[in-house]
């Protein structure tokens, strides 16, 4: 079975609540010191992007009971990769050669778009991405998650352009 099954099935699988709750905390707690190493190293960082799997994993903290959780964390990146379409995390075994060309910006939007705050609030942000940059993106994803409705409103302008409000004039008729 692959590591990526496993993970699959490990953060799947809630038949234990109490199991399932303590396996993810401890994913949320090793996908933290990850990306502590990962930011806290930037830019010179390439020691925990570039080599084989089992290696670059133990850089990071992982270790032979816990591959399919580094694999998680793949899976977790892989959308903010430049090169995510040719990971195939299915296929990973300990001697595959990985590369992880990391888009920062993107990374950031999509902690946010995960509520993952314990990821973006992480201080060593500061060492890729300007205060004013992530500024701008948390700004650019609120503005991205704002609810949009067509309905009309009672106290908006009349979509017939009479300049009334839409209950003093069409919705009257409604």
């Amino acid at each position: 079975m692959s590591y990526y099954t496993t993970w699959i099935e490990r953060s799947e699988n809630n038949s234990n609540e109490q199991e399932y709750i303590e396996y993810v905390n401890r994913y949320y707690q090793l996908e933290k010191a990850v990306y502590e190493k990962i930011l806290g190293a930037y830019p010179d960082n390439s020691e925990f992007l570039n080599g084989q799997l089992l290696a670059l994993s133990r850089k990071l903290g992982f270790n032979a009971s816990n591959m399919e959780v580094y694999v998680g964390f793949l899976d977790g990146i892989k959308s903010s990769l430049k090169n995510g379409d040719s990971l195939d995390l299915e296929s990973l075994t300990d001697e595959s050669e990985i590369s992880l060309d990391i888009d920062y910006e993107k990374l950031y939007y999509n902690m946010h778009d995960a509520k993952a705050d314990w990821l973006y609030n992480i201080p060593a942000w500061k060492n890729v991405l300007t205060e004013e940059r992530m500024k701008e993106i948390t700004h650019d994803y609120r503005v991205a998650n704002i609810a949009h409705s067509d309905k009309i409103g009672r106290n908006d302008p009349c979509p017939c352009g009479s300049g009334k409000k839409y209950k003093n004039c069409c919705g009257k008729k409604a």
